[in-house]
């Protein structure tokens, strides 16, 4: 396997290219938009960048990691010779079926179809495919460049062959890949989720302010980030996204998202991305000042 197409240059996407391209695949990053493809390629560049500052990677390493990314805005011509394609568009069901739905009709029947969801059905996504046997799940962490793990999630269809190819492949990336089954949220938004939900519902009863859940979970628990502080930075249109997903396939109460959450999104404060969150990232992208709503 030699040749990687990704589709989307969004935060995973240019994050996943960054990876493969660093480990000396060529990589063809897809996106419809030149500006995002534009935003991409400067993103994988500072990243390169700060890695260089800190003596992990040579002058050569960064010249060779981009040298190795091919730019591309339609996804016919980028996913030609690919080896595997991994979609990282955006976590909306109908927009991964309409991906999938043409690399059905572009790529052949050997290519490995990937896609990072972090909780929509690999086997909904499978069924849309002439073989889905190869179509599997890879979801990265964030920030892809610096994060071990990779949840693989197989399908009620994937092989055992294309399972232990992507397991391999992982390996090779330097990651450590867990093989997961295919249920709503697979296993790390399953647990992440809930406990992010159950952060807000404290604040939306008022339990406690947002600085003091956040430390008592910093402090008190060991995590690195506080809960509120971590629904800024993934964002909180995507943890809406993702427990709206397992609250439908599980149909369970204890997956319902917080009316709190539920507002912020339609109000448009989806942290970090949108400048404001939990926190006010306005004048610095680090949680060091409270959104006024909540002071």
């Amino acid at each position: 396997m030699k040749t990687i197409a990704v589709i989307g240059a969004g935060t995973m996407g240019n994050g996943i290219a960054h990876t493969f391209a660093q480990s000396g695949f060529t990589v063809k990053l897809i996106d419809v938009s030149e500006k995002s493809l534009d935003k991409g390629m400067a993103t994988i560049a500072a990243n390169l960048d700060r890695m260089l500052a800190k003596g992990t990677i040579t002058e050569e390493d960064k010249a060779r990691t981009i040298t190795n990314i091919i730019t591309y805005t339609d996804i016919k011509d980028g996913v030609v010779g690919a080896d595997l394609v991994i979609e990282a568009a955006t976590e909306n069901v109908e927009l991964k079926l309409n991906i999938f739905k043409q690399l059905n009709e572009t790529c052949s029947p050997d290519t490995i179809l990937a896609t990072n969801t972090s909780s929509i059905s690999i086997t909904q996504i499978g069924a849309v495919v002439a073989h889905p046997e190869r179509v599997i799940g890879m979801h990265f962490m964030n920030p892809v460049p610096i994060m071990k793990l990779v949840e693989i999630i197989r399908g009620y269809n994937t092989s055992d062959e294309v399972t232990k190819t992507i397991m391999d492949l992982s390996e090779k990336l330097g990651k450590t890949p867990v093989e997961v089954n295919d249920y709503p949220g697979f296993v790390a938004n399953r647990i992440l989720m809930p406990m992010i939900n159950e952060a807000i519902e404290t604040l939306y009863n008022k339990v406690a302010g947002v600085y003091e859940i956040d430390t008592v979970m910093k402090l008190g628990m060991g995590h690195p980030m506080g809960p509120l502080q971590l629904a800024d930075f993934i964002g909180l249109d995507v943890c809406l996204a993702i427990l709206n997903v397992m609250y439908d396939g599980f149909k369970n109460p204890k997956y319902a998202p917080c009316p709190l959450l539920v507002n912020m999104v339609r109000a448009g404060k989806m942290g970090v991305k949108s400048g404001e969150g939990f926190y006010d990232y306005s004048g610095s992208k680090k949680a060091e000042k409270i959104s006024k709503q909540f002071i």
